[in-house]
């Protein structure tokens, strides 16, 4: 059998499984997907992607990773309504498992599923600002009081940025960072806060750092679904431009302590060879 064909049978073998799984978590409430998620396409992007990914080694990862990891790393892109089409999320091998990844895009993403939030927006700190929050010291949130900012300010000196959580009946969850809280999280990446993003876009950088922030400390203070929550958690965040990187640096040591180490209901399960179909068709395309 040639290694396409080999490919093309366990592609269907693994996405039988997955859309198996997650017809058994709708069925028993443990998750709900949002009107506009069609969790078929995303699954067959996904395939297509993952179809022509190699690890270090330029052997296909649908060889090299294990098919539960697979399955699972699928699964957690189902689970959190994420598309790689629109970059939300990544997927990296390492140590023959294949990791999910979300870009600050797919945070924002996972963060708008849970219940209550409407959206989640970042804004800059120039020099020149007028700026102002409070402490609220009867729920423990930041109050932003006012942010004034002149067209001029935004060639100025970046002070900070802070993001905002958007809430439907509660008051808005925000965190606040200063430059300096910034580009020591820009440490902690593989590019060191020295890639051409952080130098020519430094703004933008700024921003993706403060909405990640928000929304894993946002996260973990919802009472919404576990199955949604651990989901979320489970799946690492980088930043886009550091992926490349990353992925030649083995992916990190956070990546090999915390990722997919839970399972999903999925180490056990057999996946068996299947017919190769041309066409294959997801139940919901119809």
């Amino acid at each position: 059998m040639s290694e396409q064909k080999q490919i093309t049978k366990q592609e269907r073998n693994i996405s039988d499984v997955v859309l198996t799984r997650v017809k058994e978590m709708q069925s028993t409430g443990d998750i709900v997907f949002p009107q506009n998620y069609n969790y078929s396409n995303a699954l067959k992007s996904a395939q297509l992607i993952l179809a022509e990914t190699v690890d270090r080694n330029k052997v296909p990862v649908l060889q090299s990773c294990s098919k539960p990891s697979i399955c699972n790393a699928l699964l957690d892109m189902v689970i959190q309504g994420l598309s790689p089409a629109k970059k939300q999320c990544y997927f990296v091998p390492y140590g023959g498992k294949l990791q999910l990844m979300k870009s600050y895009l797919g945070n924002i993403a996972a963060t708008k599923r849970l219940k209550g939030v409407k959206d989640v927006f970042a804004n800059v700190i120039y020099e020149g600002d007028v700026f102002e929050y409070k402490l609220n010291l009867n729920t423990g949130l930041i109050e932003i009081e006012k942010h004034e900012q002149k067209f001029e300010n935004i060639s100025k000196k970046i002070l900070g940025a802070y993001a905002v959580v958007v809430r439907e009946n509660q008051n808005n969850y925000v965190e606040v960072m200063n430059i300096e809280q910034i580009k020591n999280a820009w440490n902690q990446g593989a590019a060191k806060g020295n890639s051409q993003a952080h130098k020519n876009f430094a703004e933008e950088m700024a921003k993706k750092t403060v909405i990640n922030r928000a929304c894993k400390r946002f996260v973990n203070t919802s009472d919404d679904s576990d199955t949604l929550i651990e989901s979320i958690n489970r799946t690492n965040e980088y930043k886009e431009e550091d992926i490349i990187e990353t992925t030649k640096s083995e992916v990190g040591e956070e990546i090999k302590e915390n990722a997919n180490t839970e399972n999903l209901g999925l180490e056990d399960t057999e996946v068996v060879e299947a017919e190769v179909i041309e066409n294959i068709e997801f139940e919901g395309d119809k």
